[in-house]
């Protein structure tokens, strides 16, 4: 007879998408377990997101000095301590973890400080010696960093990992990589001072964002003094005298104290006994799933970034609350995925939402542009060049608006707003008659009257 289950949820990652779902589990009276091998929060609160836009404001705050002058502040001498910006990111993330760990243990969940390798459809197998039997598995052991680049001396490059921990902050650094990572580090370490090289294979950075926001956004790293080098890869990393010189795909050398690699994640799957359980692979690792994040295996679920559907930490959080509410709240909860918004967190940051333009064009026989580009008024008094960017995509049939895109201070937070009106299936029509809050820049979004394209 097999042996009773300890579990009726055991989940294996203590990052975002795994912890919601044990806490919301265990909310609704399931008995949980949750496993995390390292530390809880995972990607995004131990070396991903809340690192990261802490790492953004400090970077920032150059411009702030420089801009009150502006505004009638003398600003003395000002200097920057890297240690002192680490040390404090530590603290902050140490109290986050504490948060995390307090929330699931409040609910009642038991958390198990060990690596969880899977041992059959309903068996655990954890790394401190006991062997777990849960009635459901949750999956959610997030993504990895991905090197699958061919570079000579590629021990020498550290990743996005690493970067959060430097002894010192790089006078010269190279970063290889076009996505969210690439731009947002290079905007970090050129607001702090260092000189950045970003090194990419594509013409452009940021694949799949819209043209507009692309092109904005290049223009704008230029002009803050990033080095852009495009249609080049990374061939050769060797040390010299401290540092290291970088080879290019074109011969050109650089040297650097620092090199950074961005070039993408991965899903975490390998080596957690998907095999021993059954469970599908896709080509690249991802666990295979349908809309309700169930695997092939009755019982076994998996959320998150290991999925490889959309790898945001929202998204993760979305998925595990619907498999609890799925599996124990008395009803089953399918995740939309069509409608999404995202930030990229350089400087000028970007906020978007819904469809690009050319996206758009492919779905829709008729689309109208409304797009507009001008100077905040606080970048005016400071002096400051740097244009803002605000762009609606519009079904001309319908008058419904498709894609949002932001490019400028606090995108992020004006998006957010948006994408509430495009999940509602706003029209152009409802943002006119909406009463604009002046002074602003958010009211460029309900004053933008002239289409720019048919």
């Amino acid at each position: 007879m097999a042996a009773p289950f300890d579990y009726d949820l055991f989940v294996i990652g203590g990052g975002s998408g795994g912890v919601r779902a044990a806490r919301i589990s265990a909310g609704h009276g399931a008995k949980v377990g949750i496993a995390e091998e390292y530390r809880f929060g995972g990607t995004c609160v131990i070396r991903g997101c809340v690192p990261k836009k802490l790492l953004v404001y400090a970077s920032r705050f150059r411009d702030e000095f420089e801009d009150a002058r502006g505004f009638g502040w003398t600003v003395g001498d000002t200097d920057f301590n890297w240690p002192d910006l680490i040390a404090a990111k530590n603290r902050e993330i140490a109290r986050l973890e504490t948060i995390y760990r307090t929330n699931l243990e409040a609910r009642g969940a038991v958390l198990h400080e060990a690596r969880a390798v899977l041992t059959g459809p309903d068996t655990i197998q954890l790394s401190d010696g006991r062997q777990i039997r849960a009635r459901n598995i949750l999956i959610a052991t997030g993504g990895a960093v991905k090197h699958q680049a061919v570079i000579d001396g590629i021990e020498h490059a550290i990743s996005s990992n690493e970067a959060f921990d430097l002894e010192a902050l790089p006078k010269k650094i190279v970063i290889a990589g076009g996505g969210y990572i690439a731009v947002e580090f290079a905007s970090i370490f050129n607001g702090l001072g260092a000189e950045v090289t970003l090194v990419h294979r594509g013409d452009k950075v940021l694949r799949g964002f819209d043209e507009d926001l692309r092109d904005d956004l290049m223009a704008a790293m230029t002009a803050r003094g990033i080095r852009l080098i495009m249609g080049k890869t990374l061939s050769r990393i060797a040390p010299s005298d401290g540092g290291y010189v970088t080879t290019l795909s074109d011969g050109t050398v650089h040297a650097s104290d620092q090199v950074m690699l961005a070039l993408g994640r991965a899903p975490n799957s390998h080596g957690i006994g998907l095999e021993a359980a059954g469970v599908d692979v896709k080509p690249g690792g991802a666990i295979a799933v349908d809309e309700f994040s169930r695997t092939n295996i009755p019982g076994i679920f998996a959320v998150g970034d290991v999925t490889d559907r959309v790898n945001l930490t929202p998204v993760a959080v979305r998925e595990g609350h619907a498999v609890a509410d799925s599996l124990f709240g008395g009803r089953p909860v399918r995740v939309d995925h069509s409608l999404i918004a995202t930030a990229v967190f350089a400087t000028p940051e970007i906020g978007t939402v819904g469809l690009s333009e050319a996206a758009a064009r492919a779905a829709h026989s008729a689309v109208d542009i409304y797009r507009t580009r001008f100077r905040p008024m606080r970048n005016i008094m400071a002096g400051r060049d740097e244009r803002m960017m605000m762009k609606l995509v519009v079904d001309r049939t319908s008058d419904r608006v498709l894609g949002c895109h932001i490019f400028g201070p606090d995108a992020a937070e004006i998006v957010q707003m948006a994408a509430i009106a495009l999940g509602m299936n706003a029209t152009k029509a409802q943002l006119d008659a909406t009463m604009a809050l002046h002074p602003s820049v958010a009211e460029e979004l309900v004053t933008m009257r002239d289409k720019l394209t048919g």
